[in-house]
């Protein structure tokens, strides 16, 4: 049983062999413990599956630690994806979407989203922008939801530009590399900095909150912490294009709006790497 008595997991057996010999889940599982502990010498097992099978892993774990394992092991669970309907994401028919179907359908929408603008790209270049932005926005529509809460998944919603969406943390990456690309020769960046403007203030003051964030992902395990902070960090340098010219301004101010540009840039590129998701310098 999964239901719960004030709080409690009512007492439910973890059948390792039937009465006829056969074998279950949890058999084959405690065998997989067995070789990751003795074998690779596991210092944690992390489970990345459904809440639903939350009682299965703590009878598994429990076993496990019965049996003399001492390696720490943890289910790390998440919720459901729905439909636009609230029930089940799935197809006209009733199926299970694949993975791979959503991701192949991704890339489609992303690649004629591209084929409406007018860029000079080539077919190919389209195509590559295409993977990026497809894949991205699937991995990025999962990471960015509590891993604990339901999420209607919605095609509009995960490839707009507008929005905490993976479109819109690669459309502030461009723009940070767009600017390098107008530079004339090579620049060289220097210590001299002088923050004067709101919008430089704030984009400095959330480009410093990196490193913390990135910690605290592992607290609890969960990714949309630091993918919260990057559409945070998107939104501040949106503004900070705006309000602050980039190319225009000299001496000082050129050098610390540079800088704070290249800062976005790579932790942009960091961030988005750390989710598993590749950026592209035009889209």
């Amino acid at each position: 049983m999964t239901d719960r008595d004030k709080d409690e997991w009512k007492a439910a057996p973890c059948i390792i062999r039937k009465s006829d010999g056969g074998f279950l889940y949890a058999t084959t599982d405690l065998a997989t413990i067995d070789y990751r502990v003795k074998e690779w010498n596991a210092d944690q097992i992390w489970y990345v599956v459904g809440a639903p099978q939350q009682l299965h892993f703590r009878q598994l774990f429990a076993a496990a630690k019965r049996r003399g394992v001492t390696t720490e092991m943890m289910h790390i669970a998440f919720g459901s994806i729905l439909g636009p309907d609230g029930k089940m994401f799935k197809t006209r028919s009733g199926e299970t979407v694949g993975l791979l179907e959503v991701i192949e359908e991704a890339i489609e929408r992303a690649r004629a989203a591209a084929d409406e603008k007018e860029q000079g790209l080539s077919d190919s270049e389209k195509d590559e922008i295409a993977r990026i932005i497809g894949t991205g926005s699937v991995k990025y529509a999962e990471l960015s939801q509590n891993r604990l809460t339901d999420y209607k998944f919605s095609w509009d919603k995960m490839l707009s530009l507008q929005g905490n969406t993976a479109p819109y943390l690669l459309n502030a990456y461009v723009r940070t590399r767009s600017i390098f690309r107008k530079l004339e020769g090579t620049v060289t960046l220097t210590a001299d900095l002088a923050i004067t403007e709101p919008a430089e203030r704030a984009l400095a003051m959330k480009l410093a909150q990196f490193a913390e964030t990135t910690h605290d992902v592992l607290i609890d395990h969960r990714p949309n912490t630091l993918a919260t902070y990057l559409f945070e960090l998107a939104g501040c340098y949106h503004s900070f294009f705006e309000c602050c010219n980039v190319l225009r301004s000299e001496g000082t101010v050129r050098n610390t709006r540079l800088t704070l540009c290249e800062a976005t840039s790579r932790v942009l590129k960091t961030g988005l790497g750390l989710l598993g998701i590749e950026t592209t310098e035009r889209m």
